[in-house]
């Protein structure tokens, strides 16, 4: 029986790595994999995959798988979807009628929240739906487990702004909660100040 899976995990844990090993080792074994990605990331080109350790691939979009036939994506042993947080709502389903109709697996990368710990349509779709959810880990400068993404700039930790803004470790960092809220980017980097909701 074929499964939704979605495997989550904050900037920096390797998702897009693990998305494209997870291709090489169906190809390896003879099975034919498709590499997706939404249609919002452009930053390493509008049809590649690359990870920070310098691995890459071609991929398709995933508004083109939308428009293959049931016949083409039954082709496939699985579908690979990365940075499937940018997903629309409708999109998520649609990867839901592959596995359900098609019977063909489909495993999905991405992030769980943004800068604001707000949970992406994509995710927060899958987390509603997909058959398995795994936590894809990776740590704070502190050592402790790392949840949020902070947005930052040189002034430091961006609080406010638009949902999505491309960008890698010049404007990320993955970041436990407490230091998440303390705003603290390193050991002796306070970025801001506490919040001053938690200040009173």
């Amino acid at each position: 029986m074929a499964k939704l899976y979605y495997y989550y995990g904050a900037m920096n844990s390797s998702k897009t790595a693990n998305a494209l090993m997870t291709h090489f080792n169906y190809e390896e074994v003879g099975q034919k994999a498709l590499l997706c990605k939404t249609e919002a990331d452009t930053r390493d080109g509008a049809r590649k995959i690359r990870s920070r350790i310098g691995l890459e691939m071609d991929c398709v979009l995933l508004k083109e798988l939308q428009l293959m036939t049931e016949e083409q994506i039954r082709a496939y042993d699985c579908i690979i979807v990365d940075e499937v947080q940018f997903a629309t709502r409708e999109q998520i389903d649609f990867l839901s009628d592959i596995v359900d109709f098609f019977d063909v697996p489909v495993v999905c990368y991405g992030l769980r929240a943004d800068f604001q710990n707000n949970l992406f349509s994509g995710s927060e779709r899958l987390i509603a739906i997909a058959d398995t959810i795994s936590e894809i880990k990776t740590v704070c400068w502190c050592g402790k487990k790392a949840t949020c993404n902070a947005r930052y700039n040189e002034k430091g930790i961006v609080r406010d702004g638009e949902q999505v803004m491309l960008g890698a470790n010049d404007s990320y960092v993955a970041l436990c909660r407490k230091h998440f809220k303390l705003g603290m980017l390193g050991p002796n980097i306070h970025a801001e100040a506490i919040d001053s909701k938690r200040s009173k």
